[in-house]
């Protein structure tokens, strides 16, 4: 619940952001440059913080903590050990990326005009040193995780998306230009309240803010070693971001920013039930990781996720559009970006309910230390999922769909993310046994069951609100929304009921 109230809290604030940002940009190349620019800094910090910092670090210091002596003390040597190192590699990582900040937006977003091109490089400069900062409040978020403080990082990100919201609004008040570059200065400064407001919290935790190398802390070696493997595993995952940037750059201009906006969409239920979920169980699982404790922990929480996202899946892949008018259709976002979205938005539902399971599944391999597993499979799902993006694009180009074409890239990345699931589905039955036995069937066709008869009468209930509400207008879109949503949530609870558990704890 915690981390869930987190997220809720900065999801709010984003899509507040978001409106801000679409509302003085839309999907232009200016929208397009802020995307690229954000991607690249994004990509470092998901390959060294919160991913791969929080699978090699929460299961071993979660485990120091359980230990009822020297637990707390030696827990924080092994946060001080890691802080140290983790504080070399953002400096360094932190100042390479703005010296090379030209060749970064030409390897990232070749396709771009040289106009497009030097905006880019403009705001990757300003950008870059983020993501030394973000790798900072990772480790924020692993001590405070450790130690069941979930509210706080999760809730951090308020401040990173206020400071946007406000930088934007005086920017626009007071006349400063280029606005794009307020926009990108304020990003900034959000990181570093980001990060300052949960340094007191996790000072206290640690038992000190002083860095050390530790070279002689066993526990400190093992996590920056199980950190290999993990960044790799996210490496591979930001590899087919990477991939969405680069070939969406050849697109028209709109398509980047365009998939931006439908992420922003996408990420709300898989942040909040997935991400959450999955964040919670890690340190649980981390300090039960028999088998017969594992496999009712993944399965209970699976269908947690499964009864939150599926019907969010269905909603946003057939109300969607209406989503997407109301929260961002106004000012330089017109009706032509709210197709673009809408239709990019579509893609990322199919994948909605795998990209939310990844997760948890990933963790109960990084439970049981083993974190070269899923990095396995994270290659050969992503390798197939940018193969068929860029091969679903090219073939949408082709036939004149423009910058829409991105929707090609959003489908691939769907399909790899179901492959993934599958493979780590498929593993961890062999180490914990089978997932989903009898006991499960009922429950997930009920799920099943109930998402698509809320799809049929929340689709039945559109089309009557449609006649006596506008739905080209926000006021008129937002109400056919809401009647939509309610006839479908009340038809999904009365199937359903509540989140189904069908496995019981030994």
């Amino acid at each position: 619940m915690s981390v869930g109230a987190g997220i809720l809290v900065s999801r709010l604030t984003g899509f507040l952001r978001d409106l801000i940002i679409a509302r003085y940009f839309g999907t232009t190349i200016a929208a397009d440059a802020y995307a690229a620019a954000l991607k690249i800094p994004n990509i470092l910090r998901n390959l060294l913080g919160e991913g791969s910092l929080s699978a090699a670090f929460v299961p071993i210091y979660s485990s120091l903590l359980e230990d009822p002596e020297a637990g707390r003390q030696e827990g924080g040597r092994v946060a001080r050990g890691v802080l140290g190192r983790l504080i070399l590699i953002a400096g360094l990582t932190s100042g390479v990326g703005v010296i090379l900040a030209p060749w970064l937006t030409r390897a990232v977003a070749p396709g771009f005009d040289p106009a497009a091109s030097e905006l880019t490089t403009e705001l990757v400069r300003i950008l870059f040193p983020m993501a030394g900062v973000m790798i900072i409040a990772a480790w924020c978020l692993g001590v405070l995780n450790s130690h069941r403080r979930f509210f706080l990082p999760f809730a951090a990100p308020v401040l990173w998306n206020l400071s946007q919201v406000a930088g934007l609004i005086l920017g626009a008040r007071f006349g400063w230009k280029p606005l794009i570059h307020v926009l990108a200065w304020s990003t900034l400064a959000g990181s570093l309240l980001q990060l300052g407001v949960q340094l007191p919290t996790a000072r206290r935790l640690a038992g000190s803010l002083r860095p050390a190398l530790a070279r002689g802390l066993e526990p400190v070696r093992r996590v920056m070693r199980n950190m290999v493997p993990v960044a790799a595993s996210q490496g591979i995952f930001q590899l087919s971001s990477f991939a969405d940037v680069l070939l969406a750059s050849f697109l028209p201009a709109g398509a980047i920013a365009g998939l931006y906006y439908a992420q922003r969409l996408a990420y709300l239920p898989l942040s909040l039930f997935g991400i959450s979920v999955a964040t919670a169980a890690l340190p649980e699982m981390s300090r039960e990781s028999a088998a017969a404790a594992l496999r009712p922990r993944l399965v209970n929480s699976f269908f947690q996720i499964l009864f939150f996202v599926l019907p969010a899946a269905v909603a946003l892949g057939l109300f969607g559009d209406l989503a997407v008018r109301v929260l961002f259709q106004r000012g330089a976002f017109g009706v032509e970006s709210t197709s673009l979205v809408s239709g990019i938005l579509i893609a990322y539902a199919v994948g909605l309910v795998a990209s939310s399971s990844v997760k948890l599944f990933a963790g109960g391999f990084h439970a049981m230390q083993d974190t070269r597993t899923p990095m396995r499979f994270a290659v050969v799902s992503v390798m197939v999922g940018i193969a068929l993006g860029a091969s679903a694009m090219l073939a949408m180009r082709a036939r004149g769909y423009g910058a829409l074409s991105a929707a090609g890239l959003a489908l691939g990345g769907a399909v790899g993310a179901w492959l993934n699931l599958v493979l780590l589905w498929s593993a961890l039955q062999r180490r914990v046994g089978v997932l989903l036995d009898r006991d499960a069937v009922v429950p997930l066709l009920r799920v099943c069951l109930g998402a698509a008869a809320a799809g049929v009468v929340g689709y039945g209930a559109r089309v009557l609100l449609a006649g006596r509400f506008p739905e080209e207008t926000t006021l008129g879109a937002a109400a056919v929304l809401a009647g939509t949503l309610v006839a479908a949530g009340v038809v999904y609870v009365a199937i359903v009921r509540r989140p189904p558990h069908p496995v019981a704890h030994d």
